[in-house]
Formats: C-alpha cells, structure tokens, sequence
C-alpha cells in the first residue's frame, strides 16, 4: 500500500464515517435521533460488507456444500422433533468453513476473538441441519458494569478473570431462528458441554501472564447484545431459572466503524509513524489490539479519540455456571458448585417453555427456502 498523508487519511476517516450514516462534529459522532434496531443495522452495514467481501474468497466456492448439506428447508423442521447436539469446532475442518460462514451472516461484522478460543455449532439430530454457533474467547479486561455487578475489585479481577469467557457471537441461523433458537443457543452455551469442553482444553495449562496452573473452571459466560437492547437473552426462565443476568451496558466505543475499508490504511499509517505501547512480553511484539491502533492513529493525525465512540451502547449479560459462582470469582470460596445442566435437559426446557407454542402461532417458518440464506452466487 502506498504511503497516505496525515492530511489524506484525515479525510478518508470522516468521509467513511458519514457513508455509514454517522454526524460528524467538532470531533464528534453523532447518533440518529432515538435510533432504533434498523438504524444500529445501516451502521453495521458496510463493515458487514467489509468482512464478507475479505472473508468470502476463504469460504465461497463451497456455498453449494454448506447450503444443501447444512441449511434447512422450513419444511424440514419438525419443531417437536429437534434434538439439538452441541459440537466443538476444530481447526482446518469442514466444521470451521461452516462456522466462518455462518458468522458471514450476523447483522454485525464478528471478529475471530483473541487469546484462548472455543467455538461450537449446534446441531438438530433430527435432520443434521444447522441450529446455531457459539464462539467462546478471552473477555475484556476494562468492563465496569460486569466487574460492579460481580463484586471485583482490581486484585480479586486479576486473580479470577481467568474463570470467565465472553460469546463473541452467540445465536441461531433460520429457519431455527424464526422458531425463537437464539434462546435455545444461548442456555446451550451454559451446558455441562460447553463447560466440559472448557475443562479438557485447559486442563494442566500454564497461564501465559501469571504462569500459573489454575482449576480448569468455566465459571461464567458473559456477552452483549448485537444491536442495542436484547430480547433475545432477556427473560431466559425456564424451570425457575434464570440463566442470563442483564449487568448493565456498554459506554458505546469500539473500532468496527472503522472496519470498512479504511482500517487497512490506519494500520499501514500507524505501523509507520507510531510505536505500541508497552505491554507484558508474553504477548508478543506489536499493538495490543486494533483499538489500540485506531487511537494511536487519530491521535497522531490531529483527530478526537471520542471518534473511537461510535454511540451504540450494547447490553451486557452473565450467565453464572454454578450456584457459588459470584463468590467463587470473588475469591471466598474455593468451587463454584457447578449446576448440573446437560444440552438435553436444557433442550427439553426450551421446547416447554418456548419452542411449541412459538410454532404454533408462526407456522411461516415452513415456508424458509434455504436459497435465501444464500452470500455468493451458484458456481
């Protein structure tokens, strides 16, 4: 890439900026006036774009595989039928392709996730198609409403931030999304399955910062709403629990609306006039996150770091795994006494709970044809 101006990139942020339908003033975004769930889609949209156009060569020439051999047909979806079966994706498998794939489709541009990673779909036995994924990895440090609602403080947070991953992406494809499976998705990923599988990749592992060997417990998932307030993890009751928590919300920053198209000439322009900032040497040389980068750069280039917030403020939710869960990350007991919830049992809950009489009253989901799941054009 060729080298950009100060003054050049300067003008290629905001211009990319107001193509995705922020205000720009004074150095900072302005939101549409009481936005709603479409408004919060059109700014996710180009980088949407974004991440299709980088990622779809990867996955393209096998759309034909995945859509006949994965995606239902609404027709063949019994709803009182569905066994769901959670499976852990392994890498270079065909498994991987369909979850990249999968994630291909999300309102939202999903990132791979960073540091230590699960990922798992979610199968109907019944017919072998897709229901959902679910994507596991390290959480953030900074997260004040998490970290309140939990009872850290800084040491306690150091000490046991370990127990916790975050759902990077956490839900259901259609015709299984009509059906309410985001739901479903969402008390799988606090399943005996998912914990366990925890348990067998971590076990005896080294911490990379502390170099400690640390109980392999997944003690809690956390992870936030795609477009604004959730109702698809609210009100998860069934059989008198309450399996996600509503924490609080997000402050609204991040660097996705830097992610269409203009990133690619941020980072070459802070690789060359800026250096990282200091961080543990465990984790390698260069910047700490692309965060990171788009800071170093607007600061660089004489634009406000408020441009980092892009305004839409994502809720947070918790799913603790044991009934001693918060005590456990709060350091006062020794286990988190683990709740005994296998994918069966938590299926059976569902389907009580939600997925019969949401059939029954929108039997459209029949008529799904998987052509319109459809990314790339027939080869």
């Amino acid at each position: 890439m060729s080298k950009i101006s100060a003054k050049s990139l300067k003008g290629a942020i905001i211009r990319s900026l107001r193509q995705q339908g922020y205000s720009v003033k004074r150095g900072v975004i302005n939101m549409p006036e009481h936005p709603s769930k479409d408004d919060y889609r059109g700014l996710n949209k180009l980088a949407v774009k974004k991440k299709q156009a980088k990622s779809g060569p990867g996955v393209q020439r096998h759309e034909n595989d995945f859509l006949e051999k994965y995606i239902a047909n609404g027709w063949e979806v019994e709803p009182q039928d569905i066994v769901p079966k959670v499976v852990r994706v392994r890498s270079d498998s065909e498994h991987e392709l369909l979850f990249r794939y999968a994630c291909l489709h999300w309102s939202i541009p999903v990132s791979a996730g960073y540091g230590r990673r699960l990922r798992f779909l979610v199968f109907d036995e019944n017919n072998d198609k897709l229901i959902g994924l679910i994507g596991l990895g390290d959480p953030v440090y900074a997260m004040q409403a998490r970290d309140k609602w939990i009872g850290w403080d800084r040491d306690t947070k150091a000490e046991h931030l370990y127990h916790v991953m975050d759902a990077y992406v956490l839900g259901a494809v259609p015709p299984y999304s009509f059906l309410l499976g985001g739901k479903l998705v969402a008390m799988l990923a606090c399943s005996n399955e998912v914990r366990n599988a925890f348990r067998r990749k971590y076990h005896g592992h080294e911490s990379l910062i502390r170099k400690e060997i640390r109980p392999p417990y997944l003690v809690m998932v956390t992870t936030t709403s795609a477009l604004g307030r959730s109702s698809v993890y609210n009100r998860i009751r069934a059989n008198g629990h309450m399996y996600w928590n509503s924490v609080g919300f997000t402050q609204g920053s991040g660097e996705f609306h830097f992610s269409n198209g203009v990133y690619d000439k941020i980072r070459a322009y802070v690789d060359e006039h800026c250096e990282p900032t200091a961080k543990h040497k465990a984790w390698g040389d260069g910047f700490r996150n692309k965060r990171e980068v788009v800071r170093k750069c607007l600061s660089e280039i004489g634009l406000s770091a408020h441009l980092i917030y892009h305004g839409i403020r994502r809720e947070i939710f918790a799913a603790p795994l044991g009934r001693e869960a918060l005590r456990f990350l709060r350091g006062e007991v020794e286990r988190p006494c683990f709740y005994d919830w296998p994918a069966s049992e938590l299926a059976k809950a569902f389907t009580e709970r939600w997925l019969l009489s949401r059939a029954e009253r929108m039997p459209e989901f029949r008529q799904y044809d998987r052509e319109q799941y459809r990314l790339f054009g027939r080869v």
